[in-house]
């Protein structure tokens, strides 16, 4: 065995990749047994891009199509990589039941994806990246959607850590 006891090197697990319709500009992830969503909408919470409630996070993202979004789970936090996005905010919230219910705010609920976690409180980084990518209509873009999640307590609001300007 090399490297220094206890030392490992950080686990991720791919919980979603592909898909799925952001009616509305917004994706949510929520805990299953909390429907709420957030629904404070005030032009900062839009340029944030995240809107966090006590069991749930709505991205909003540039396009009102379907979109790339890819959900990985880390055992800890993971490593910060500003320069490879062009937007990247954080949150936390709590999912008490461990599942977590993945969805574009007009999908059928009972069919979206479940994605299991440990349970308890969260923490989310969205990294945005083709933001500048989209066509003059907004239908078309390289678009793409990270969401970063691991287990632990989170400072409550949302942080932007890298603010793209644009719309």
């Amino acid at each position: 065995m090399t490297g220094s006891p206890g030392a490992h090197a950080a686990m991720l697990e791919v919980l979603y990749e592909g898909n799925l319709f952001a009616d509305y500009f917004q994706i949510y992830l929520r805990d299953e047994d909390h429907p709420d969503l957030p629904d404070v909408y005030t032009d900062e919470a839009i340029s944030r891009r995240l809107m966090a409630g006590p069991y749930a996070v709505i991205l909003h993202t540039a396009r009102n199509m379907t979109v790339p979004i890819r959900v990985e789970w880390h055992d800890q936090r993971p490593a910060l990589n500003l320069d490879a996005y062009q937007h990247v905010v954080e949150t936390g919230f709590d999912c008490p039941s461990g599942q977590l219910v993945l969805a574009g705010l007009t999908d059928y609920d009972p069919t979206a994806p479940r994605l299991p976690v440990k349970a308890g409180p969260l923490g989310v980084r969205a990294s945005f990246s083709g933001l500048d990518t989209l066509s003059k209509d907004g239908l078309e873009g390289d678009d793409q959607y990270l969401v970063q999640l691991w287990s632990g307590d989170e400072p409550e609001g949302v942080r932007v850590l890298k603010a793209w300007p644009g719309r």
